[in-house]
């Protein structure tokens, strides 16, 4: 079992690496970088039972490694007659932990219908579709669809095979966030680089500061049904770190814990005995989410509209809701001051 990619998974938007590449070799072993990770599933071997993907469950086991961080990405056609087969797939190893997504999509594979029903996590568009997106207007129409598609149910949606500056532009200008290619390649190096869009550098813009996404920090997160002590688990790899944020399986904030008034509710007299055992989120306040293209001026103000915590994290997402990392108000409060001086 292979992955698809030949470069890292990358954010079109903010150059940031989302997966890598990785295999399970001929002996079992798997073969793959920090999480996360992409790995290409054949239809025929999701459908051949659950023996068949034995040795990738093994693997993961293995390797230390979770299939929370490992995408699952579908290739591949499924007859109509196999519908009820890899729904019942699809829901066993979503039921593990895996993400699942679908390669080839817009020009074979799997029909869109199926696809809605399947609630997948990423779209992969089909790698010649990519090529001919910037001098074809049927192809981009095409391409258009699936991310119209991937929106309404809640789906990331990646270019593979870019290769040249055109592609990228172009798939921005459809909406697309993630791509991967010989663009993507690392450098000798080590680094990823990606042309970035152009930033908006007019007097309104520069004075509402720069947006979020520029100021963001990886966020910690959490599974949204953790336990307690695994946030007190979280917390105490690291003094610097101000919170936890709880997740669903598709990296949505379910749920925001502030180190203070979680660890003091835990240092609390009995506090570990009533709630270390316990789900997390019972002590979790609502997330308090920005999107990643809010100027500083307005996340301050958002910041500011809970005088009790004022000082908590906001939880920067992407136009799907996904957990992007966080940025915290004291960094805010730096760039206000910069822009006001």
């Amino acid at each position: 079992m292979s992955s698809l990619l030949t470069s890292p998974m990358v954010d079109l938007d903010t150059g940031a690496v989302i997966a890598h590449p990785a295999l399970v070799d001929p002996t079992g072993v798997l073969r793959a970088a920090p999480l996360p990770m992409m790995l290409d599933l054949p239809m025929h071997l999701a459908l051949s039972g659950a023996g068949a993907l034995a040795p990738l469950h093994e693997a993961l086991r293995r390797a230390g490694r979770h299939p929370r961080e490992a995408i699952l990405l579908l290739t591949g056609a499924c007859g109509d007659q196999e519908r009820p087969l890899l729904k019942v797939v699809l829901d066993g190893l979503r039921s593990i932990g895996y993400l699942l997504g679908f390669g080839g999509v817009g020009t074979g594979g799997v029909a869109f219908d199926l696809i809605a029903g399947s609630a997948p996590y990423l779209l992969a568009l089909d790698a010649d579709l990519v090529s001919r997106i910037p001098g074809d207007h049927r192809a981009a129409a095409v391409a258009r669809a699936v991310v119209s598609l991937a929106r309404g149910i809640g789906a990331h949606v990646m270019a593979p095979g870019v290769e040249r500056d055109a592609q990228v532009a172009a798939a921005r200008g459809l909406g697309v966030r993630l791509a991967h290619g010989p663009m993507m390649a690392p450098g000798p190096d080590g680094k990823v680089r990606v042309p970035l869009p152009t930033p908006d550098e007019s007097p309104d813009s520069l004075m509402l500061g720069p947006r979020v996404q520029e100021l963001l920090i990886p966020a910690v997160t959490l599974p949204a049904e953790a336990r307690a002590d695994q946030a007190i688990e979280a917390f105490g790899h690291e003094p610097t770190i101000t919170s936890v944020i709880l997740v669903d399986e598709y990296q949505r904030p379910k749920g925001s814990l502030d180190r203070s008034r979680f660890l003091l509710s835990i240092a609390a007299r009995y506090g570990h005995a009533l709630h270390g055992a316990k789900p997390a989120v019972r002590l979790a306040d609502p997330p308090r989410t920005v999107p990643r293209t809010t100027p500083a001026i307005a996340a301050m103000q958002a910041a500011g509209r809970d005088a009790s915590r004022v000082y908590d994290d906001l939880v920067v997402t992407d136009e799907l809701n996904r957990c992007l990392g966080i940025v915290r108000v004291s960094d805010l409060i730096r760039q206000v001051a910069a822009i006001r001086s």
